[in-house]
């Protein structure tokens, strides 16, 4: 079934596009030596996106990834799988790491999230948002594929929100799990489209 859009009740998700991630002296590009470049190559779509939301009146919500200063909510991944994280300060609350890149600034009027796990639905404001607004479906951009935006699309998609994920506006630090998530996700849980056709669809 193809996927289709009705503006009364379609949102715009853009997942944890800020400094860490996404920009070369974040974290994981700076302390951290990870090569971003994938990350990058999403920006782009996620402007187009908002873009298209912003001229057509869509709904936009951005979350950002951070930690308490002292990193006591930081769980299993910060204390026993990614200790490094707080080794370098890294998603820390407060701090420019976390902040939205300047190229997708949310407006005074766009809801921004902060979440502490992968998803963006688990314990956060998403859920009162999406009925505040009355959406069933959302289109979702951002990083990384296969930890934040497959978690929240699993999360949303059992909740029967329809999802629909940009391909070319989200993207993973390594190209085979961003692959084997859109692969997975297309299969049972959300649409995968490229950006150009979702704005197509945006009216």
């Amino acid at each position: 079934m193809e996927f289709e859009l009705n503006k009364n009740n379609t949102g715009l998700l853009v997942i944890d596009m800020q400094n860490g991630f996404c920009h070369d002296d974040g974290s994981f590009g700076g302390a951290m030596g990870l090569d971003i470049t994938p990350l990058k190559e999403s920006i782009s779509g996620c402007v187009e996106l908002v873009k298209a939301a912003r001229e057509k009146n869509y709904p936009i919500a951005f979350t950002r990834y951070l930690y308490k200063e002292d990193y006591s909510d930081g769980g299993v991944l910060v204390n026993d799988l990614m200790p490094g994280l707080a080794e370098v300060d890294s998603l820390k609350e407060g701090t420019w790491d976390v902040e939205i890149i300047d190229e997708l600034k949310p407006s005074e009027d766009e809801f921004v999230l902060n979440k502490n796990r992968p998803s963006a639905y688990y314990n956060t404001g998403l859920e009162n948002w999406l009925k505040e607004n009355n959406l069933k479906q959302l289109i979702i951009c951002g990083v990384t594929t296969s930890i934040c935006v497959e978690t929240t699309t699993r999360d949303l998609s059992q909740e029967d929100y329809r999802v629909v994920i940009a391909s070319d506006a989200v993207n993973e630090l390594e190209a085979d799990r961003h692959e084997v998530a859109l692969k997975t996700l297309a299969f049972g849980f959300a649409w995968v489209e490229e950006s150009n056709q979702i704005i197509q669809q945006m009216n």
